[in-house]
């Protein structure tokens, strides 16, 4: 059998679907990702995905990261006998340049696949890297609004797939509570099974609608923190962890300097602090939450602002983030530099789900490796979030432009209409 890749290009949730010209060998007239032929070791099939992205869309390692592999899928008819490699890449642009083996392209929902006349099982091999619960619950890489954006699209595809409501629902539930403490994931899902006429249909159209709403708040979001930012003439900015929104708000405010807390023990504040110094003139600085309010005293009057992500805010206004948060927002206080957290609306929990003490919110979900790798008999105490005080927070930038308690307080009554649904 002939091995072969398939690559899935997605880009705000849409993927991009190729038109095979007459030019192909192959399945000529029908609609497929980026494939072709693997011309090495079938074990070394990410080498031969790369190429066929460029040999056929032109883009390449600065256009696209590659999000996972997944199990291969056997296909044979009349045309041959293949297996399918897929992967499936993320994207930060729409703008492809074809080669003579595509005859049209086509950025559209993953769902579209079932409508198209396309190459065998490819609505499978989508399956094989689309999201899932399990990616949605296991997922540690990423911010909140990336994580919720891939629950959606997990329901979205489960509801194509459903039978009836109840099978829908039982999907609705899992994700709903795959992250207890990312509020969006919750907010998102319940809004969509809240929303729509209880069929697998309407659950499918709502999602989709409601994954382009999601991009839009964490853009506007953003953009409410620049404005606020510019407002107050900041040039230098501290952050840690990973989040999207902040990284697009950093992207779009071009600060002179940027302070970035490293997030032990995943580190992934080094990604942000790696992308905003190849991206823009900024001079970066990366430190660890221990150090930060002393790195904050040394660069007295360099730090303009604090800014910060979010995985939930409260009700009444405190906020869940990665651990490390409440020290970054105590030694901007102490050095009288404002906080500003930014987040879609989306992130408010909805009223009467707020855990009673800060102590909830820290969930031990580092593996015990990541702190200790010794041979001693000791426990490890490794919260992934944290609760931050209300009175640490200056302000919280959404979509719905900076909002008071008041108004953090209506959101979180909306949030627990929609999640109402399962009475």
């Amino acid at each position: 059998m002939a091995h072969v890749v398939t690559c899935f290009v997605r880009n705000r949730g849409a993927v991009l679907l190729t038109l095979r010209s007459e030019e192909t060998g192959t399945y000529s007239g029908r609609w497929a990702g980026i494939s072709g032929y693997i011309e090495g070791d079938p074990d070394d099939a990410e080498t031969d995905a790369w190429r066929e992205l460029r040999e056929e869309t032109g883009l390449g390692a600065d256009d696209l990261e590659l999000v996972r592999a997944g199990e291969t899928v056997d296909v044979e008819d009349g045309e041959g006998s293949f297996v399918v490699h897929p992967f499936l890449f993320e994207s930060d642009t729409r703008t492809v340049t074809t080669n003579e083996e595509l005859a049209e392209i086509a950025w559209t929902d993953p769902t579209a696949i079932r409508n198209r006349p396309t190459v065998p099982r490819l609505w499978e091999t989508w399956r094989r890297v689309a999201p899932t619960v399990e990616i949605v619950r296991t997922d540690r890489t990423h911010g909140s609004a990336w994580i919720s954006a891939r629950a959606l699209e997990a329901l979205r595809d489960a509801a194509i797939e459903a039978d009836d409501w109840a099978a829908v629902a039982k999907i609705g539930r899992e994700l709903r509570d795959a992250r207890p403490s990312m509020a969006a994931v919750c907010n998102r899902v319940n809004r969509v099974l809240s929303t729509s006429e209880r069929t697998p249909e309407s659950v499918a159209t709502v999602a989709i609608r409601e994954l382009d709403a999601a991009f839009e708040s964490d853009e506007k979001a953003a953009r409410t923190l620049v404005r606020r930012l510019r407002d107050a003439e900041v040039s230098g900015v501290a952050t840690l962890s990973r989040s999207g929104t902040v990284s697009a708000a950093l992207r779009k405010l071009g600060p002179t300097s940027l302070l970035v807390a490293e997030s032990r023990p995943e580190r992934e504040g080094v990604t942000v602090a790696e992308t905003v110094a190849e991206e823009t003139d900024a001079a970066v600085t990366v430190t660890t939450e221990a150090a930060l309010p002393a790195a904050l005293a040394r660069r007295e009057g360099a730090v303009d602002a604090v800014v910060v992500g979010a995985d939930a805010v409260h009700p009444d206004g405190s906020v869940v983030n990665k651990t490390g948060t409440s020290v970054l927002a105590s030694a901007a206080q102490s050095a009288g530099v404002p906080v500003y957290v930014v987040a879609a609306s989306d992130k408010v929990r909805p009223t009467g789900t707020a855990p009673k003490d800060a102590a909830d919110e820290m969930c031990a979900e580092s593996p015990h490796e990541a702190v200790y790798d010794g041979d001693a008999d000791v426990d490890v105490f490794a919260p992934t979030f944290e609760r931050v005080s209300a009175d640490l927070v200056d302000g919280l930038a959404t979509e719905k432009g900076l909002l008071d308690a008041a108004a953090v307080r209506r959101v979180a009554a909306e949030h627990a209409e929609h999640a109402a649904w399962t009475d």
